[in-house]
C-alpha cells in the first residue's frame, strides 16, 4: 500500500501486545522433510528479492493522525555510508520506487511548465495530500546512489494523470501519459539505467482510493509499452513493462492479462494479509500455520490465470509488507516477522513467483533498515541469506512431524546441491529433521541423487559436511529487533559495513536441529537432485 498512518490507537495498543519468548522448557521432537528434486516446480530470478521506497513526506498528518520517522524518496539522505552498503550487499538489490502518493507526483521535466511544489497535507484530497513534484536534480541525485549501489530501479508512473475520479470512487478517461513520457526521455537522455516502468499504484479491481477498469488499464499499458518501445529503439538494455501493482482480484487481473498479451512482461500483486499494524493480535498470526496458508490461494488462482492466459508476462509481488498502515513496532521490524517474510519468500517461490519486493526498504515500522539510524532490521539479514543461499530452481517440498515447522527447498545459488529452509514456529520444543527425498517413488523408480565430490572450504570437516546458518531472537524475545546468526549478535563494524554471514558445520547424514521460534537454512552441497544438475 505504501501507507505510512499510524491510527490514534497505536500507543494503546503498544502495551496490549505481550511479549513472546522462548519458553524455558526442554522438549525434543522429530520430523522428517521429503524433497522431489525430478523437476523443478518454479524458477525465480537470481535478484528474486526486492524492496520498496516511498513518496511519503519525512513527516505527516492526515486522517486525523500523525507519523514520523518515514524515508521519502524526496527527502531520503543519500550520502549514507551505511544506506550504501546495505544495498552493495546484494549485489543487485532491486528497488521499487512507487507506493500510494505515486499516482500524485508530477516529473519536473523541461517539457513542464508548472511549477515544482511539495506534497502538502490536505485533508480533502485522495491520500490527504495535494500533488507534489519530483525536481530533475533530486532523480539525478537518486540515480546516482543507484548507479554506485548497483541496484536494479523499477519506477512507478503516475497512472492517474489526465483521468477525472468520480462521486462512485472510479477513475474514468484514458491516462495521460506525456509527463511520463518527458520523463522517461529525460531518463534516456541523461543515460540513466531503468530495469522496468510500472504503472500505478493499487488501482486494479476495487482499488485503494480509486479504481481504473481493467479494460481500460490495459489500453494505458498497451500506450506506456509503445512509448517506451519508441524511446528506447536505439538504446540497451531495454526496460520491462509492469503493472498493475495492485491488490489481487480475480476477474480484474483475467481481464487485464488477456487484453495486455504481447505488452505486459510483469504482473505484479500486493500482499498485506496480516491486516492493519494497529492489530493486537499480529504476532499470533504469525506463528498460526494455518493463517500463513491462507495466502496460497492468492498465490494458486493468480498462478492460474497466468498459466492459463496467452500472456507472456511473469508473476512479482510488487509490494508486501504484511500488516498495513506502517506495520508495528516490535513486530514487522523485530525477530518476529521474519517467520511472515521467510514463510512468504518460500511459498511465492512455489508457485513461480519471479520476484517478491518487500515494503519497505527503509520507511515506517517495516523496514529492512531502521527507519532512523538506517542499521538492519532482523529481515534484512534473513532476505540476505535467502538472496545468498536460495538458488532459482524451486523443489517440491513437504514436512511430516508436526504442523508448527515450514519447509522449503531450492536448488543452492551458485553452488553444487540443494539449500533448505525450516522455519520453527514453536516456542518450546526443538525439532530433529531428517532428509528424504522423493516421497511418492517407489524404491525401483526412485531417482539416483548424484553425490558430488566437493573441493571443501574452510571449516568443512569432510566433503560431507554441510553448512548450517541458525537465526535466533536476542535472549530469545521474539519482539527484538536483534538477530543471532549461529548464537553470534548481527551488528555492523565501525565502518558501517555488513557482518560477514558465517555457518556453522554438520554431517550432512545427521539430523538438523531446529530450535524453537527459530529460522535456519541448510546448504547441502554433496547431494544434486536432478533439478539442480
Amino acid at each position: 500500500m505504501g501507507s505510512q498512518i499510524w491510527p490514534l490507537g497505536l500507543c494503546f495498543l503498544m502495551g496490549v501486545f505481550s511479549f513472546i519468548s522462548v519458553s524455558s522448557k526442554a522438549l525434543v521432537g522429530d520430523g522428517t522433510v521429503f524433497i522431489d528434486g525430478k523437476a523443478a516446480i518454479g524458477r525465480i530470478d537470481d535478484d528474486f528479492v526486492c524492496a520498496t521506497l516511498d513518496w511519503w513526506p519525512p513527516e505527516k498528518c492526515d486522517y486525523g493522525t500523525c507519523s514520523w520517522g518515514h524515508a521519502s524518496l524526496l527527502n531520503l539522505d543519500l550520502g549514507n555510508n551505511i544506506l550504501l552498503n546495505a544495498i552493495k550487499a546484494f549485489s543487485p538489490l532491486k528497488l521499487r520506487l512507487g507506493g500510494t502518493l505515486q499516482d500524485k507526483v508530477i516529473y519536473d521535466t523541461p517539457d513542464d511548465q508548472q511549477p515544482c511544489v511539495p506534497f502538502a497535507n490536505k485533508s480533502s484530497e485522495m491520500f490527504g495530500f495535494t500533488q507534489g513534484c519530483l525536481p530533475m536534480n533530486r532523480w539525478d541525485e537518486l540515480n546516482t546512489l543507484f548507479e554506485k549501489a548497483g541496484a536494479k530501479i523499477i519506477f512507478g508512473l503516475n497512472a492517474l494523470y489526465g483521468r477525472s475520479i468520480q462521486s462512485d470512487g472510479s477513475a474514468v478517461g484514458a491516462w495521460n501519459y506525456t509527463n511520463a513520457e518527458s520523463l522517461i526521455r529525460y531518463t534516456v537522455g541523461k543515460n540513466y539505467t531503468i530495469h522496468g516502468w510500472e504503472l500505478g499504484n493499487e488501482l486494479s479491481g476495487n482499488g485503494v482510493g480509486t479504481r481504473v477498469a481493467a479494460d481500460q488499464y490495459a489500453f494505458d499499458t498497451v500506450a506506456l509499452q509503445r512509448i517506451v518501445q519508441n524511446i528506447y529503439k536505439e538504446v540497451e538494455p531495454k526496460p520491462i513493462i509492469i503493472a498493475p501493482g495492485g491488490f489481487f482480484d480475480a476477474n480484474w487481473f483475467k481481464e487485464f492479462l488477456n487484453k495486455t498479451s504481447k505488452s505486459l512482461d510483469v504482473v505484479t500483486h500486493h500482499i498485506y494479509n496480516l491486516g492493519p499494524g494497529v492489530d493486537q493480535h499480529l504476532v499470533e498470526k504469525i506463528i498460526d500455520p494455518s493463517y500463513l496458508d491462507g495466502e496460497a490461494n492468492t498465490f494458486r488462482s493468480l498462478h492460474n490465470i497466468v498459466r492459463s492466459s496467452e500472456t507472456s508476462a511473469v508473476a512479482w509481488v510488487g509490494e508486501a509488507g504484511g500488516a498495513y498502515n506502517s506495520g508495528h513496532n516490535l513486530v514487522t521490524n523485530a525477530f518476529v516477522f521474519s517467520f511472515w517474510y521467510l514463510d512468504q519468500l518460500g511459498m511465492a517461490s512455489s508457485y513461480d513467483t519471479k520476484t517478491y519486493c518487500r515494503q519497505s526498504f527503509i520507511g515506517g515500522n517495516y523496514g529492512l533498515l531502521n527507519t532512523t539510524t538506517f542499521e538492519p532490521n532482523p529481515d534484512y539479514y534473513s532476505a540476505l541469506l535467502w538472496h545468498r543461499l536460495m538458488g532459482n530452481n524451486v523443489l517440491s517440498t513437504s514436512f511430516s512431524g508436526t504442523k508448527k515447522i515450514r519447509a522449503y527447498a531450492h536448488c543452492a545459488k551458485h553452488s553444487k546441491g540443494f539449500t533448505l529452509l525450516l522455519i520453527n514456529l514453536d516456542n518450546s520444543t526443538t525439532i530433529q529433521v531428517k532428509v528424504a527425498f522423493n516421497r511418492t517413488s517407489s524404491s525401483r523408480h526412485k531417482h539416483r541423487f548424484h553425490r558430488k565430490h566437493i573441493r571443501l572450504p574452510q571449516g568443512y570437516k569432510s566433503e560431507n559436511d554441510r553448512e548450517e546458518y541458525h537465526l535466533t531472537a536476542k535472549d530469545g524475545n521474539l519482539h527484538s529487533q536483534t538477530m543471532l546468526l549461529n548464537g553470534k549478535i548481527l551488528t555492523l563494524n565501525s565502518s558501517g559495513d555488513i557482518p560477514p554471514l558465517e555457518p556453522l558445520y554438520a554431517n550432512s547424514s545427521s539430523p538438523i536441529s531446529v530450535a524453537p521460534f527459530s529460522i535456519v537454512f541448510a546448504h547441502i552441497p554433496n547431494v544434486v537432485p536432478p533439478a539442480c544438475r
